[in-house]
């Protein structure tokens, strides 16, 4: 215990006599009240966070020995570690402030570099005198500079088609990658802005393949896409759809933190459906669940930084960190199991599975709840 103890021997907090540097009456250590200010903070954070602090023996035992806790804990042996409750809501708040920044993608928009838009100028450049001699006049019709998205925009449907096609004839006269890349983004702008309204977007649905036809929850989302934009024509306002547009997906991925709360209630619940025959009750399971999601909490708060900031989502070494943690959960899951119920391995191996089928539908139907609820949110 750092800080200055009290040559007086009486107790600020109880009045009882105090023998030596803390009071056995009520527990309270006899320290002087006035300390400096710089002190005070580093008494109070390493009164929590020092190496024979509650928070340490806690953390290594649940992340090294999954279940050794729980077992401790429902046999009366607390006094080292943190009360399950209370170090969730600690690790909760700091994975609800971190996480979701991290699942978030940064947007980038997709626009040529100044390499490549003088490469693909240069190219424009030398086809024009190409398509001269194929057919006079050809290359003349062909503007030299490229066109941002705002610029492309303006134009009316058939300049863009126009504009596209010559870009087109550029492109088989001199492939160029960055001309070609600038060509896609351009026919990705025209295929969503090419319905104006609800009925001529059905109108080409009908007309593409049946493999290619938006499914019945997409044609639900430009339903209301199309409402709320007519809504806002009638009062007055710009209906650019370039402006609302939403990333349902990432919009989705906010709510997991929030979902992994909601669901963990059920998770022991299926946990205790599976392991009925150990007749505990359901707050041992509960307190089990706790244990283990606080475990992936943690390993969530380093992990997911990690992938984005310093590999970036959606890279290999991200995609090898998730199926690393993947791996460990299930690994986690069972062991637990197997320690904190004593059941045979088989068994345990068979129940784990069930158990991640049970908890994986519930999360993938939940999460296709909340995915409606944004989608109606949001358009």
């Amino acid at each position: 215990m750092s800080g200055h103890y009290r040559k007086e021997k009486n107790c600020l907090n109880c009045g009882h006599h105090v023998e030596e540097h803390y009071c056995t009456h009520c527990g309270q250590p006899n320290l002087e009240l006035k300390e400096p200010f710089w002190h005070f903070i580093g008494h109070s954070i390493g009164h929590y966070f020092h190496f024979d602090s509650k928070f340490f023996h806690t953390l290594v035992p649940l992340l090294s020995k999954p279940g050794q806790i729980t077992l401790d804990y429902l046999a009366g042996k607390r006094a080292r570690y943190i009360h399950p409750v209370s170090l969730y809501i600690f690790v909760s708040i700091v994975y609800f402030i971190v996480v979701p920044h991290s699942l978030k993608e940064k947007k980038v928009k997709t626009e040529l570099t100044s390499a490549q838009k003088d490469s693909a100028t240069v190219a424009v450049r030398k086809s024009k005198a190409q398509l001269n001699s194929i057919a006079p006049g050809l290359g003349n019709s062909i503007r030299l500079s490229l066109d941002t998205d705002s610029q492309f925009n303006a134009l009316n449907r058939e300049s863009q088609v126009r504009y596209i096609d010559s870009l087109e004839k550029v492109m088989k006269a001199k492939p160029n990658e960055g001309l070609q890349n600038q060509i896609d983004d351009y026919k990705d702008l025209i295929s969503e802005n090419q319905d104006t309204s609800y009925s001529a977007y059905l109108a080409r649905q009908q007309k593409l393949p049946a493999d290619e036809r938006d499914s019945w929850l997409e044609k639900k989302a430009q339903k209301l896409k199309y409402d709320k934009r007519t809504k806002k024509l009638k009062k007055g306002e710009h209906a650019d759809s370039s402006e609302h547009k939403v990333d349902i997906e990432e919009e989705v991925k906010k709510y997991q933190p929030k979902q992994y709360f909601l669901l963990m209630p059920l998770l022991a619940l299926f946990i205790m459906i599976n392991f009925r025959k150990n007749r505990i009750y359901y707050i041992d399971h509960l307190v089990f669940t706790i244990h283990g999601m606080t475990a992936y909490f943690i390993v969530s708060i380093v992990t997911q930084p990690i992938e984005k900031y310093i590999f970036g989502l959606g890279s290999f070494m991200s995609e090898a960190i998730e199926l690393i943690v993947f791996a460990g959960i299930v690994w986690y899951l069972y062991s637990g199991l197997k320690l904190f119920y004593q059941r045979s391995r088989n068994v345990t191996i068979r129940k784990t599975i069930t158990v991640m089928f049970m908890y994986t539908l519930t999360f993938y139907i939940s999460e296709e709840i909340i995915r409606q609820i944004v989608i109606m949110m949001m358009t």
